[in-house]
C-alpha cells in the first residue's frame, strides 16, 4: 500500500508505509489545519455555544435551576470587540427618553450595562496600562486577523506607513550644536526632569535645524546634520525629537510621526553605543586577564555643563533613556534596566554617600537622588519590588537644592518612597485576602501608611516663599520646584488611592468578583450570592462617598451602616437593607468605612487633575507660534501612570452615583439626582482635565497613545452625549 506525499520542494512521489487502522491518527496536514481552526474559533465565539451560561437570556437553565440571576462574565481570551450596547432594546419612544436622560430612574438597565462598563474601568488600574509597546508590534498583531472584529482596529500596529503618505518632506527637530542642545534641554525637559544644575547663562533663543528629512519608508539610516559627542546630548535629543518641529506645517500626520520616532530611536541607539564604549574596557578583548586590574579609561571631551563632571554624562544619559523606554517605546523591562544600569555607576562611584563640597557637589547629588528616583520609579510602573532598600542608611548624600525651594527635593524623594510603599500595599494586600491570612497587619499597615502620605501632604501644601524677583530664563529654578511640588503631590494623591481603593470600592459586587473572588458567607445556600448581591445593590446610594462639595448629600441613612456587627449590633434594625459585610471575612477589620475612602479617593483623584492641567509648559525663546495657539507637549511623563489612577478612581466612583441615583427612593430622588447631577459634573470636569494631559504627552509619546484611548474610549461610554 502505497501513499503520495509532497516534498518541501514541490515534488510528489510515493512511498510504502506500513498497513495501520484507517483514521487512526489524523495526517499532519490535517491536525494543524484542525488547531488553525481551534484558534480561530475560540476566538470567534465558538466557545459561546459550549459555555454553560451564556448570559443571552434573562434566565438560562443553569442559572433559574440555581433560583439566582445570571451573572455571565464573558472570557477575556480574545473574541470580537464589544460594541456599546444601548441602554434598553426596545426602539420606543420611551428608550429614546431613556437614552437622552441617563440619570433618570427607570428599569435596571444600568446594572445590566455594568460588567462591560466595569471592564473598561478596570483595566485603567493594570500596571502599564494603556501602553503601547513600539518595539513588540508583531505578538500583538500576529492573531489580529482572528481575535479583532472586522470594525476594530489596533492601537499596537506600528508598521511602516503607506508610501502614498510618504511623498511630503518632514521636519524634526534636531540642533546643530552642544549648547544650542543643553539650552533645549532646559526649555523642554529640566522643569520635569531636573538632572542638571541650573543654568548658568541666559536662556537663547530656540533655533532647531529647518532641513528636509529623508522620506520615512528609507531603508537608509536618517540623515544628521550634527552627531551630538556625548551620550548625555544624545540622549537628550532623542527625547527632542519627539517634540513637534516649530515649522512643520502637519505634525500629526502619520508620515511626521514615523519620522520622529526614526529620528528619536536612532538617537537613542547612538547613546546606548557611547555608553557601552566608555564602559568598556580596553583589555577585555586583548588581555582579559588583566582587565579586571587595569584602571577604568577617562573620558576626553569637553563638559556639556561647567558644574557637571564629564564622566556622569554617561550616567545621566541612561536615566534620560530610561524615560524614554517608558514613555515612547513602552517598554517598562527596558526602563527598569536603564536604571539599573545608572544604579551601577552611581554606586561604582560612590554617589550615595558623597559628602564634599566643591564646584561638582550638586551635580553628583542629582545625579544620586535622580538615580534613586528612576529606580524606584520602575518599581512604580511595574509593581515589582524595589532592587534598593529606599530608606537604606548607607544613602547619605544629602539632598540637592533649588534656590526658589530649599524643600522641594526632600519632598520629591519622600513623595517616591510612599508611592512605592503604597504599590507594596496592594500586592500584599491582594496576597493576605487571597490566603486569608495576616490581615490585622495590613490593617495596622494601612494606617500607617494614611499617615505617612497626611504627614507628607502637609509638607507640600506648606509652600516656600517665592521671592518677587523676575527670574529670567528660571536661572533660580522657580518654575523647576513648582512643578516638582506639583509631580510630588500627584504621587502622593496617587498613593492614597492606591491605599483606599479596595475599600472605598469593596462594596460593589463586581469590584469584588474581579478583585477578590471571593465567595459568600454560606456557600451551601444557592440563593444566598443573589440576596446579597440585592443587599449590596440596594444599599448603594447610601455609600457613595463622592463629590467633595456634595458628597454627604447621598447619605441618607444613619452611620451606623457602614459599622461591623462588632461595632453596633442593631445596625440591620437601623437600616434593613445594609451590605451585610461579615460575609467578606477582610471588611470587618478595616480602619476605615467605605465612606471615608471613597471621599479620600475622590479627592485624591480631583487633586491629581488639577495638579497635572497646572503643570507648566514648555517656554522656548521662539520666532514661531504654534498652530492654532496650541500649547507645545510636556516632556518626561514617567509618573503618566497617575493618569491612570486619577482616572480609574472617577470612573468607579461615577459608577456607584449611577447605581445610587438608580435606586434612590421616590421621596428623595429629586434631591439624590441634584447631588448626583452635581458630583458627575465635578468627574467629568476631573476626567476631561485628565485626557487633555495625556492628549498633550501624547503628541510627542507614543507609548501613551494608548493611555488616551483607554481614558477616552471609558469616557465616552460614560458620557456619550458629551464631545470632547
Amino acid at each position: 500500500m502505497t501513499d503520495s506525499f509532497h516534498h518541501e520542494g514541490g515534488l510528489a512521489s510515493t512511498a510504502p508505509r506500513p498497513v495501520r487502522k484507517k483514521f487512526a491518527k489524523p495526517p499532519r496536514q490535517s491536525r494543524l489545519l484542525a488547531l488553525v481552526c481551534a484558534v480561530i474559533l475560540a476566538g470567534s465565539g465558538y466557545r459561546a455555544s459550549r459555555t454553560r451560561c451564556g448570559g443571552q437570556e434573562p434566565y438560562c437553565s443553569n442559572c433559574l435551576a440555581k433560583g439566582r440571576k445570571c451573572g455571565y462574565l464573558p472570557s477575556k481570551r480574545g473574541g470580537p470587540r464589544k460594541k456599546k450596547q444601548k441602554l434598553s432594546p426596545s426602539p420606543s419612544p420611551d428608550a429614546d427618553l431613556s437614552r437622552d436622560e441617563p440619570y433618570a430612574n427607570g428599569p435596571s438597565a444600568e446594572l445590566e450595562e455594568a460588567p462591560g462598563m466595569f471592564s473598561q474601568i478596570d483595566v485603567l488600574s493594570l500596571p502599564g496600562a494603556g501602553l503601547r509597546h513600539l518595539d513588540f508590534p508583531q505578538v500583538a498583531s500576529m492573531f489580529q486577523g482572528y481575535f479583532n472584529g472586522d470594525d476594530s482596529t489596533s492601537h499596537v500596529h506600528m508598521g511602516q506607513i503607506p508610501s502614498s503618505l510618504s511623498t511630503t518632506q518632514c521636519l524634526v527637530r534636531t540642533y546643530g550644536s552642544e549648547p544650542e542642545i543643553l539650552n533645549a534641554y532646559y526649555d523642554f525637559i529640566h522643569c520635569y526632569f531636573p538632572i542638571l544644575p541650573p543654568r548658568v547663562s541666559p536662556q537663547c533663543r530656540d533655533r532647531p535645524l529647518q532641513f528636509n528629512t529623508s522620506p520615512p519608508n528609507s531603508s537608509s539610516e536618517p540623515l544628521m546634520m550634527y552627531k551630538p559627542r556625548s551620550p548625555l546630548t544624545m540622549a537628550i535629543s532623542a527625547i527632542l525629537a519627539l517634540i513637534p518641529h516649530p515649522r512643520d506645517p502637519e505634525p500629526s500626520s502619520p508620515a511626521s510621526v514615523l519620522q520622529r520616532r526614526t529620528y528619536s530611536h536612532a538617537f537613542a541607539q547612538l547613546a546606548n553605543a557611547i555608553i557601552d564604549s566608555e564602559c568598556d574596557l580596553e583589555l577585555s578583548s586583548t588581555d582579559p586577564g588583566q582587565a579586571l586590574s587595569a584602571a577604568r579609561p577617562s573620558v576626553n571631551r569637553e563638559k556639556l555643563h561647567p558644574r557637571t563632571p564629564e564622566d556622569l554624562e554617561t550616567l545621566l544619559a541612561l536615566l534620560v533613556l530610561s524615560v524614554y523606554e517608558y514613555a515612547q517605546r513602552g517598554n517598562m523591562l527596558k526602563m527598569r534596566y536603564r536604571a539599573g544600569q545608572a544604579l551601577a555607576l552611581a554606586l561604582d562611584k560612590y554617589l550615595h554617600c558623597s559628602l564634599e563640597e566643591d564646584t561638582f557637589s550638586e551635580a553628583r547629588r542629582r545625579a544620586w537622588w535622580m538615580t534613586y528616583y528612576c529606580v524606584i520609579q520602575g518599581s512604580i510602573v511595574s509593581t515589582t519590588p524595589p532592587t534598593i532598600v529606599i530608606n537604606d542608611p548607607q544613602f547619605s548624600t544629602p539632598y540637592p537644592r533649588f534656590s526658589a525651594d530649599a524643600e522641594g527635593w526632600s519632598i520629591l524623594m519622600q513623595a517616591q518612597q510612599v508611592l512605592v510603599s503604597a504599590t507594596s500595599f496592594i500586592a500584599d494586600l491582594n496576597k493576605a485576602i487571597y490566603t486569608q491570612s495576616g490581615m490585622h497587619y495590613m490593617y495596622e499597615r494601612m494606617q500607617q501608611l494614611d499617615s505617612w502620605i497626611t504627614s507628607v501632604i502637609a509638607q507640600v501644601d506648606m509652600l516656600p516663599m517665592i521671592s518677587p524677583e523676575s527670574d529670567f530664563g528660571d536661572s533660580r529654578e522657580t518654575v523647576a520646584a513648582q512643578s516638582i511640588r506639583a509631580i510630588s503631590r500627584i504621587k502622593l494623591s496617587s498613593a492614597q488611592i492606591k491605599t483606599h481603593r479596595l475599600r472605598a470600592f469593596s462594596d460593589i459586587p463586581i469590584f469584588i468578583k474581579r478583585h477578590c473572588d471571593l465567595t459568600a458567607a454560606d456557600p451551601n445556600d444557592p440563593t444566598s450570592e443573589m440576596k446579597n448581591s440585592s443587599l449590596h445593590r440596594g444599599n448603594e446610594p447610601t455609600n457613595v462617598g463622592c463629590s467633595c462639595s456634595s458628597l454627604d448629600q447621598f447619605q441618607r441613612a444613619s452611620s451606623a451602616e457602614y459599622m461591623t456587627p462588632s461595632d453596633s449590633s442593631t445596625s440591620s434594625d437601623i437600616n434593613p437593607i445594609a451590605p451585610q459585610y461579615p460575609q467578606f471575612p477582610f471588611a470587618s477589620g478595616f480602619p476605615y468605612s467605605p465612606q471615608h475612602s471613597t471621599k479620600i479617593c475622590l479627592r485624591a483623584a480631583l487633586t491629581i487633575a488639577r495638579m497635572f492641567e497646572g503643570l507648566p509648559y514648555p517656554q522656548p525663546l521662539t520666532d514661531t507660534t504654534p498652530p492654532d495657539n496650541q500649547p507645545l507637549p510636556r516632556t518626561m511623563p514617567s509618573f503618566a501612570c497617575c493618569l491612570m489612577q486619577s482616572s480609574y478612581a472617577m470612573f468607579m466612583i461615577y459608577y456607584k452615583a449611577r447605581v445610587a441615583n438608580q435606586f434612590s427612593p421616590d421621596s428623595e430622588s429629586e434631591l439624590a439626582a441634584e447631588s448626583t447631577d452635581h458630583l458627575v459634573k465635578e468627574l467629568r470636569n476631573g476626567l476631561e482635565r485628565i485626557i487633555d494631559a495625556v492628549s498633550n504627552y501624547s503628541h510627542a509619546f507614543e507609548a501613551l497613545d494608548g493611555m488616551r484611548d483607554e481614558i477616552q474610549g471609558a469616557y465616552q461610554t460614560a458620557f456619550p452625549r458629551v464631545s470632547l
